[in-house]
């Protein structure tokens, strides 16, 4: 009995530390309706691994409001990655199953069916490693990014925040670090280039001519003009 009693403590207080790790994302989530996040777990781990080989290393990164970020990258970030981005509520359910089904053939988690809300989800609060523990929790933050952000806040905050290349976060370091113009002043295709390397930013980067990468582009600017954007 003495055992069992314990042992129920120990769930107990495991429980409560779960609890109150929710509700310190939910508070952090509540905070950025008007104020920007300084910076996100990608962007922390990230800097870790470039002051490992260069303590003086630092991110490129610089918030940017929304209206100051080209309407053509916009239109690209949703046709590439979530084109029901204005219609569900966090989740593509039939996206999620075409992922579900390509993991089940590949006895592996390739791919994920992820929204731009579950990306931003994961790149504030969470690691790169993919496990279903983590795309569980995933979910939870997502619920809460949708439950207490609107669209047009979640995509200025994605748009800010992403990873771009090795050690650049965000649309305004992205433009600077590719084209040497500003988030404001990029052009469709560069726009569409950008958008295509946002699932391995850091291997475009040193691969920027990369066959795949310039054939997703090409697909990503002809899905522009139907790109609903907030």
């Amino acid at each position: 009995m003495r055992i069992l009693s314990l042992f129920g403590r120990l769930v107990l207080a495991l429980i409560v530390l779960v609890l109150l790790y929710q509700l310190w994302i939910f508070a952090h989530i509540w905070w950025w309706r008007d104020h920007n996040p300084a910076d996100t777990a990608f962007m922390d781990t990230q800097r870790e691994v470039l002051q490992d080989k260069n303590p003086d290393a630092e991110l490129k990164h610089k918030w940017v409001p929304y209206n100051r970020i080209s309407p053509h990258l916009k239109r690209a970030l949703v046709a590439s990655e979530d084109a029901k981005f204005l219609e569900h509520e966090g989740f593509d359910w039939e996206g999620i199953q075409t992922a579900w089904e390509k993991n089940q053939k590949k006895g592996r988690i390739s791919a994920g069916g992820s929204t731009i809300s579950q990306q931003l989800a994961k790149n504030l609060f969470l690691s790169g490693k993919r496990s279903y523990f983590r795309k569980a929790e995933e979910a939870i933050i997502t619920v809460m990014l949708e439950a207490t952000l609107d669209k047009r806040r979640i995509f200025e905050i994605y748009l800010n925040v992403i990873e771009w290349g090795n050690g650049v976060f965000g649309a305004e370091a992205a433009a600077r670090h590719y084209y040497k113009t500003s988030a404001a002043n990029l052009g469709p295709s560069q726009a569409a280039k950008l958008a295509a390397m946002v699932p391995n930013p850091r291997y475009y980067d040193r691969n920027r001519s990369a066959k795949r990468l310039l054939r997703k582009a090409a697909i990503i600017e002809r899905r522009m003009t139907y790109a609903d954007i907030p």
